[in-house]
């Protein structure tokens, strides 16, 4: 016990400790190149850029908007609270003053409405529609033919 024991330099950091029972370190489940690491958030911004191109190859006038993705709608002021009407599922912001139109998908209250992959990527389809149709003031139909199919 002659040798004394010296503390760790400070921001050093020291050994990692998890190789537990010597099944190595801890690491990703899936690499990310594997679609099983795709995030929730990951896979809902994909449908809504899938329902994007869908509708840019029947109105090229589309890329000039911008499409966004949020979790929830904002509140626009302090001291503003919900009404009784139904969360939005989208919302858009028009062009002005130089800046481009914006079209934005809330994704918790769409993901929330439906029940599976195949109903979510059809809802996230209509409400990109809707919104679309909204900025361009153009009615649902006109915009996607097939607006309203089951």
């Amino acid at each position: 016990m002659d040798t004394p024991l010296t503390p760790r330099e400070a921001g050093r950091p020291g050994p990692r400790r998890r190789d537990r029972h010597g099944r190595g370190m801890r690491g990703p489940i899936a690499p990310p190149q594997v679609p099983l690491a795709a995030s929730r958030a990951d896979l809902f911004a994909d449908l809504v850029q899938d329902s994007v191109e869908r509708l840019e190859r029947r109105w090229p006038q589309l890329a000039d908007i911008d499409f966004h993705v949020l979790e929830v709608p904002r509140l626009d002021g302090a001291g503003q609270t919900w009404n009784d009407e139904a969360v939005p599922l989208g919302g858009t912001v028009p062009a002005r003053d130089g800046r481009r139109g914006r079209v934005v998908v809330y994704r918790r209250p769409v993901e929330i409405r439906a029940k599976g992959r195949d109903e979510r990527a059809a809802l996230v389809h209509e409400v990109v529609v809707e919104q679309v149709a909204e900025l361009l003031g153009l009615t649902p139909e006109t915009v996607d033919p097939r607006y309203g199919e089951d």
